[in-house]
């Protein structure tokens, strides 16, 4: 009896998940209603055992090479997610900054060569002369390698060179977006760790903040996401602040003309003048650092979240919502790349869709597109390695 009440508990929770699966965004409304988003969600997604992976095939490859499996560590390391979901947990309660960091990490690590760890290698194939993601323009205001660090450390005292680094990033940045409000969603594991790391495709071709939308769309169709994903996807950036050196250039200095954006709306340019004031040079485009990622830059000093850039007259409900899309119709998106959403048609109703409901839709496919990036080219089976420490390759 207690099994079958289990077995309802696992198909209850999981139910909006798998909905979000099959459902294709467009101008319908999913009207299934997410699971509860606290921390008392991350406590009862342990709900979810084995007997999930006998109901629902999970181990469908998404990418070339990617073969994981539900609960791949429940022989080798039992209690290797609930580690992980308990010290972050502490962590965040002490950093509630640290959940933005780990979704920003998270997703610059799969976008370059997939979910494989490298980004938190301090050197490239055991050569400590060449240059590794870390020192990326894009990657250098990444924040939370510390944090991995301390989660990897209290899952290797339990089982010893067992669980790799690329599922210790992909478990905490799903548990972060829970503790931050956001939806649960299942993650696959058995990715193996990458020994190389990959400086050049990280300067390159991560999305930058001067992005206009069809370079977006098009870096992010390159590893196999749609616009209907892309936009969903950019939706985490309504969590977490924008740091002002992401913004600067548009604020002082828009393509090089001197002049703020034409586009910002004038009471909006003097709110985010406020908050970001010319204090540097910005007539040198090189040193506004245009080619930074359009991420969140939670530990700069001066910023703006997406919550602030919302008329005090909007209101809105749970910090993960839909204020960033409800800013973007208003002209209100911080970035430039995040407005020019709203300079294509197939983006703009996108974005108009998931502003206009409760946020059902957009945390239903935030959370199926979340999945899809975690499984994104990982290396598997007898690829890669487990590192012990994630910041050096395992050495023969």
């Amino acid at each position: 009896m207690r099994s079958c009440i289990n077995l309802w508990i696992v198909v209850a929770l999981f139910v909006p998940v798998l909905l979000s699966l099959r459902s294709r965004r467009g101008e319908t409304q999913i009207q299934t209603t997410p699971s509860s988003s606290s921390a008392a969600s991350l406590s009862d997604s342990s709900s979810f055992s084995v007997k999930l992976a006998n109901t629902f095939q999970f181990n469908q490859r998404i990418r070339d090479g990617s073969n994981l499996e539900y609960d791949f560590y429940k022989d080798t390391c039992p209690q290797a997610e609930g580690i992980v979901r308990s010290a972050l947990t502490r962590i965040y309660f002490d950093h509630r900054d640290v959940a933005p960091a780990l979704l920003r990490l998270f997703f610059h690590d799969c976008f370059i060569q997939g979910c494989d760890a490298s980004l938190l290698l301090d050197e490239n194939d055991g050569n400590s002369n060449s240059s590794v993601e870390k020192q990326a323009v894009p990657n250098q205001t990444l924040r939370g390698f510390d944090k991995i660090d301390l989660i990897k450390e209290e899952v290797e005292q339990a089982c010893p060179g067992v669980v790799s680094c690329a599922d210790i990033v992909s478990l905490a940045a799903r548990d972060s977006v829970l503790l931050a409000g956001g939806p649960f969603y299942p993650v696959l594991t058995g990715r193996r760790d990458n020994h190389q790391s990959f400086f050049e495709e990280a300067t390159a071709q991560i999305p930058r903040p001067d992005d206009n939308v069809t370079r977006t769309l098009h870096l992010f169709n390159l590893r196999g996401f749609n616009a209907r994903e892309t936009v969903s996807l950019l939706g985490g950036h309504n969590i977490g602040k924008i740091g002002c050196d992401f913004i600067l250039q548009r604020l002082y200095n828009f393509q090089d003309t001197r002049q703020p954006d034409p586009s910002i709306p004038p009471d909006f340019l003097r709110q985010m003048r406020l908050n970001c004031p010319n204090n540097s040079n910005t007539n040198n485009k090189d040193e506004f650092m245009t080619s930074k990622p359009m991420s969140s830059d939670v530990h700069s000093k001066s910023g703006m979240s997406y919550m602030q850039a919302l008329s005090s007259s909007v209101s809105s409900g749970s910090t993960f919502d839909t204020h960033y899309y409800q800013s973007l119709l208003r002209g209100r998106g911080l970035l430039f790349a995040d407005q020019q959403l709203m300079a294509e048609d197939k983006t703009a109703k996108l974005v108009s869709a998931y502003a206009s409901d409760d946020g059902s839709t957009f945390r239903m496919d935030f959370a199926r597109v979340m999945l899809k990036m975690s499984n994104l080219d990982v290396l598997t089976g007898l690829q890669g390695q487990v590192r012990l420490n994630c910041s050096r390759p395992v050495t023969s």
